[in-house]
């Protein structure tokens, strides 16, 4: 029997009702803020994410599923959502829409990492991203909606982090000192840090073995080199998120897996089970590092995988999987026409109806409809048929009423109950 590829899985009828319900929840909230759906192609240039998300990140140095096709060409299956679609603005002239210009997706993407819980090779996102504004009021509206999500899911114990990591001129001072930093013990750092010291030792930060987290204990913060207007931009965003009530933490350690951000960082982690559920940032030098014009940019990704466990473990009970409406029993064969012709008709007015494909007999489809957990059945047979008239039956009641076998006599019955 072959099998599913190593960290991907199979979302099953039985699961997928709770991932239609968080994904319709995100994106009337995207929605209400102004956002329009972007999809771009599952794979890209190899060097779209070798300029955008970096060549010291994880992502490109372990974790990319990179080939050439038959042309030769180098490709790679996308790890991340921002780097293709600051592509799509900047190919397709978006800069000059009307902006800010507001965009969400919802995409599978690919690294080859270790398997565990939250974690796959393929995995989804829903993302948000906003093109032409520098203002921190973005910022605050990326965190908003962030926080608007995660309360409409019902998501708690939930703590919002944030951090400032400075723009270009600042950061230089601070990679200056992070340099003499970690120079004092740079041998006992890993050979991947080790690479990333010259280019961006900021990327040293990040790393996750143990013995490199170690060593960064006690790192200067790039809080103390922060230049006035990057200071500033800060301390508004957080006065903002204090005067509407969103609770958050300062957290100098957060510098984000991707080489583009710049000013603020944030992530929404689990308290409960200790992973990001969410996070983003502001990243204002990527569209003109693609090729675009100089535009200032500020986004978000959820963690579908990490999100939905959540959702499961606190808003199961407020999520209904759909049933049939109604199931339509069948005594023979001479009913096929009238009960296809009944099933199209209450279809097409917004109902949920099955019926026998299977030719059983009476007992076995009655059987079938409970599993299915139909609300109401109505059998039909060679009267039903000649006098358009026969019972429905509520299946949690067991009781019976008369009722004209027309589309809109069932369905107004349906729709009163």
């Amino acid at each position: 029997m072959i099998q599913k590829p190593k960290g991907t899985r199979d979302i099953l009828p039985n699961e997928s009702f709770i991932w239609q319900y968080v994904e319709k929840t995100i994106q009337e909230i995207m929605k209400n803020y102004g956002y329009q759906e972007i999809r771009t192609p599952v794979f890209e240039n190899t060097d779209l994410f070798l300029r955008g998300v970096g060549d010291t990140t994880d992502v490109v140095q372990k974790e990319m599923y990179t080939f050439e096709d038959k042309g030769g060409r180098s490709v790679t299956l996308r790890p991340e959502g921002t780097a293709g679609v600051v592509r799509a603005y900047i190919e397709n002239g978006m800069a000059s829409w009307p902006s800010p210009v507001k965009l969400w997706y919802e995409m599978a993407m690919y690294r080859y990492e270790n398997v565990q819980k939250g974690r796959l090779r393929e995995f989804h996102q829903m993302g948000v991203e906003t093109f032409g504004t520098g203002s921190y009021l973005a910022d605050f509206e990326m965190i908003a909606m962030a926080n608007a999500i995660l309360e409409a899911l019902g998501i708690q114990q939930v703590q919002l982090e944030i951090n400032s990591i400075g723009c270009k001129n600042c950061r230089m001072q601070y990679q200056k000192a992070l340099k003499e930093f970690i120079a004092q013990k740079l041998d006992s750092y890993c050979d991947t840090c080790k690479t990333r010291f010259e280019k961006n030792p900021m990327r040293i930060l990040d790393c996750k073995e143990k013995k490199c987290k170690e060593n960064n204990q006690g790192a200067p913060s790039i809080l103390d080199y922060l230049c006035e207007e990057c200071k500033e931009h800060f301390t508004k965003l957080q006065e903002l998120l204090k005067k509407n009530h969103i609770d958050y933490v300062v957290n100098p350690e957060i510098v984000r897996g991707l080489d583009y951000y710049s000013k603020t960082v944030f992530e929404f982690v689990s308290q409960k089970e200790g992973f990001t559920i969410l996070g983003g940032g502001r990243y204002d030098y990527l569209v003109k590092e693609l090729g675009g014009q100089d535009t200032k940019a500020v986004g978000f990704a959820i963690g579908m995988e990490r999100l939905i466990e959540l959702v499961k473990q606190t808003s199961l009970d407020k999520i209904s999987e759909t049933h049939p409406d109604l199931y339509i029993a069948q005594i023979s064969e001479q009913e096929d026409e009238f009960v296809c012709q009944l099933k199209l008709a209450l279809r097409k007015l917004g109902l949920q109806v099955e019926s026998d494909l299977l030719r059983r007999s009476i007992k076995a489809q009655f059987k079938y409809a409970n599993k299915i957990q139909a609300k109401y059945v109505i059998t039909i047979g060679e009267t039903e048929t000649q006098q358009k008239a026969g019972e429905i039956k509520c299946m949690e009641t067991g009781e019976t009423e008369k009722i004209a076998l027309e589309p809109e006599a069932i369905a107004q019955h349906l729709q009163k109950k």
